[in-house]
Parts: structure tokens; sequence; C-alpha cells
């Protein structure tokens, strides 16, 4: 009975939230749509009377100075009437009057744009009188009597198009004035509305905080306690009935990740370096036949300088190699391995083979995850460098950047196809062997993923027929790798 009483309860919290919500929504929309209604009426009336204002006092000037004077070059001879613009420009303010008076809506203002329009009638029987006495050679002083008739013409149109102005301007005002009305409306609408929604958001909030909130509070602390790590935190079962399952399952939830986690973690891990080391053992066997392959031939050939320098070079790349079961080298140590490795392969491909090695120093004492950059660079050799004919050139470049080792191996070699370029970047991010490649890089790309929290693996950019650049960052540890 107590809990078919509680559910009720809460359905009825619920009904009164939707109804605050419907109610506040409805108080913000109403008053909004009818002050945008109303606003926009009288802004677009107050625009078009700016614009009529705009256009009589260009009509003004014309019809003030340019018409009169346009016909007084004619008179005096500077111009012949047919080459006079007086026509073009009579025409430009009937036309532009004929604009006026469809869009003032003031009667006043109707009736005077008509004075306006009779004027101008006028004004063109003037002008069409001055082209017939210059067609019939009369006296000038005839048509200087017509231009004085055409000036005050001129005038008198300019006076009507100044009173228009006036009753527009005072047309503005009451606009004006409507527009301050309607604001001051809209204002108090909003303040009322504020109010009202203040008073519905303050009691929806005391009801849903005294029925809900506590447990549901209660639940999220959980949830990001969790999220941190904690798995031993318990919720304990809330009054509220809805949430009762909710708590069960997420207890029951963090318990078994807690099992799961305890039991898979190490072993995850344990698989995954057990896998990268299998990957490593598969490129060491490959370069070891092929280094002694070439030291045998050089004995043979009684090159007894080249099996000095190549077993040298062997003997340190091996020694950095192992570095006494440490992962964890520095990075000048880790240049020293990539030279001892480019020694070795330039001896072995002496005349197809050149190499740059240039790092900042800052980054010696670097602590680093050892053969990182060695896979890249045979990588470069047999895919990029081989395959192209002529000497090649590999680069290797590590510079500091902000808190990270930037490291970049570059080949001038054949390059890869864009498509099989958008393959590996693919098989990259999901991680999945590629065939066509070699396990160099997929090594190399898992290795910093699983050791580099946050990185997010090699870069690969290359242009087929002109070579190859594979980069990756690794954030700067000191103190804490053991080197």
């Amino acid at each position: 009975m107590e809990s078919q009483k509680r559910k009720l309860r809460q359905r009825s919290i619920k009904g009164r939230l939707k109804s605050s919500y419907f109610i506040i929504i409805s108080l913000l929309i109403i008053p909004c749509i009818l002050s945008w209604i109303f606003l926009n009426i009288f802004t677009n009336k107050y625009n078009r009377l700016i614009r009529n204002i705009e256009e009589a006092n260009t009509l003004n000037s014309i019809v003030k100075s340019d018409i009169s004077n346009e016909m007084w070059s004619v008179v005096v001879g500077h111009k012949m009437f047919e080459e006079g613009k007086q026509y073009e420009m009579i025409n430009s303010v009937n036309n532009v009057l004929d604009t006026l008076i469809s869009h003032t809506n003031d009667q006043k203002g109707k009736q005077l744009i008509e004075v306006a329009q009779r004027t101008m009638l006028t004004l063109r029987t003037y002008v069409d009188k001055v082209g017939m006495q210059i067609s019939n050679n009369e006296r000038v002083e005839e048509s200087e009597k017509l231009l004085e008739e055409i000036r005050g013409v001129s005038i008198l149109v300019s006076d009507v198009l100044q009173e228009f102005i006036f009753v527009e301007i005072e047309d503005i005002g009451r606009v004006n004035r409507s527009i301050q009305t309607i604001t001051f409306i809209s204002t108090l609408l909003v303040a009322l509305v504020f109010g009202v929604v203040i008073l519905l958001a303050v009691r929806g909030f005391k009801t849903v905080n005294y029925t809900i909130s506590f447990p549901i509070l209660k639940l999220e602390y959980m949830a990001r306690v969790i999220a941190e790590g904690d798995l031993s935190v318990r919720v304990q079962e809330p009054e509220v009935e809805e949430l009762q399952d909710l708590t069960e399952s997420l207890n029951i939830m963090a318990e078994r990740i807690k099992d799961l986690i305890d039991r898979s973690v190490e072993e995850q891990r344990k698989v995954q370096k057990a896998e990268l080391k299998a990957l490593q053992a598969q490129i060491t066997p490959h370069f070891l036949y092929n280094t002694f392959d070439t030291i045998v031939w050089f004995a043979e050939q009684k090159r007894h300088d080249e099996v000095i320098r190549i077993t040298l070079a062997f003997t340190n790349f091996f020694r950095i190699s192992l570095s006494k079961g440490k992962d964890w080298i520095t990075t000048v140590q880790e240049i020293e391995h990539v030279k001892n490795y480019l020694i070795i392969q330039s001896i072995r491909y002496g005349d197809i083979l050149d190499y740059h090695i240039e790092v900042d120093e800052r980054l010696n004492d670097v602590p680093m995850l050892k053969l990182l950059l060695q896979p890249l660079v045979e990588n470069a050799i047999y895919h990029g460098i081989k395959n192209k004919r002529g000497r090649g050139l590999i680069t290797v470049k590590g510079w500091k950047e902000e808190g990270w080792s930037c490291f970049q191996v570059e080949d001038n070699g054949i390059g890869i196809k864009p498509e099989k370029l958008e393959e590996l970047r693919e098989m990259l991010g999901e991680e999945t062997v590629p065939s066509d490649v070699g396990f160099g890089i997929y090594n190399v790309h898992r290795r910093i993923r699983l050791y580099y929290e946050g990185t997010t693996g090699l870069w690969i950019n290359s242009k087929y027929g002109e070579g190859t650049q594979i980069a990756f960052k690794l954030p700067i540890v000191r103190g804490d790798k053991d080197v």
C-alpha cells in the first residue's frame, strides 16, 4: 500500500514537472513571438520612411539645381538641345515620385507627391517649349524667359518635396514612439515571465530535490568513483523504488568489473608483450644471417678492413640491442644503435646507400624505449631504397619540441602507392598486422602505443616515386626509467 502511494506521488511529481515546463515554455515563447511581430512591423515601416526621405532628398537636389543648370547650358548654347540630359532627369524624377507615392502610407504625403507630379508635367511643358524655340531659331531672350519659368517651377517642386520630407519625419517620430511603447511593454512582460519562471523553478527544484535528487546524487557519486578506478565503492538501497533496481545493478556491475579486471589486466599485458617479443624475434634472424654472409664474403675476398669495421659495428649493435635485458635506453644509445646498423648496411650496399643522422644533443640523456628507430630504417632500406634505381639516401632526425622527443626516418626510395599507403594507415589504426610491409613498422607502432600512454603511434607519409617519411613523438620521461 505504501509502495502504491509512493508511485502515485511520484507520478504526480512528474505531471507537475511537465505542466511547469509547458507553462514556462509558453510564457517564454508567446511574448517573444508577439514582440518580434510588432517590432518587425514598425521596423519595416521605419526603414521605409528613411528610404523615402533619402530618395526625396536626392530628388530635391536634382529638381532644384540640376535640371535648371542643364537647361541654362542649352539656352546659352553650351550644349545642343538634343545633347542635353533634361528629359533623362525629368523621367528619373517622375520614376522616383511614382515609387514614393506607392511607398507612402500617409495621406498628406500622397497628396504632396501628386502635387509634385503635376508640377513636373508643367516643367516638362516649359522644356518642350524651349526646344521648339531653339528649333525655330527664335531669339535667345524668349528662351531666357522660359528658363526663368523653369527655375520657378523647379523651386516649387523642391518646396513640395521639402514639405514631403517634413511629413515623413513627423511619421518617423510617431513610429519611434510606437517602438518605444512596444519595447517598454515587452520589458514588463519579460520581467513578469522571469518572476513566474523563478517561482516555478524554485518549486520544481524543491520537489525533485526532496524525492529524487538525493538518491541520484549518490548513484552519480558512485559512478564517478568507479570511473576514477575505485571499484570498492557501494551504494545503499535508496527509498525511491524506481532507483532500487538501478542501484543494485550498479553494485553488481562494480563487483564483477573488479573481478574481471583483477584476472585479465596482468594476463592481457603478458599476452601483448609476448606477442611483441615474438615479432622482434622475427626481425633479428633475417638481419643476423645476412650480416654473417657479408662478413664471410669479405673474409674470402681478404678485405680485412671491411671485416673489422662490420664486425665492430655488429658487436656494438647487439650490445645495445641486448642492453642487459633492459627495455629503456638513452636517446644517444638508440642513435648509436641505428648508426651501427647503417654502417653494416652501407658496407653491404655501398653502391646504393648513403645515410645522414641529425639529432638534437639535448635529447642525448633522455630515456626512450629501445629498438624504435632501427626497424624503421630497415624498412626504408628493404622496401624503399632497394626498389629504386640509383643511390639512395636515408635521413634520421631527432629534435625536442615542448616536452616531446620527435623522430623521423626519411628515405628517397620508391615510395608507397596511394592505395597501399591508405591500407597501411588503416591497418595501423586498427592494429592489424600488415602482410606486405613486414613486421618492423607494426612492431614499432604497437610498442609505442603500449609503453607510452596517450600517444598515437607512427605517422606515415609517402609519395610514390619520391620517397617515404615515418615519424613519431614520445613524451619526455626522466628519472623513472631504468636506463
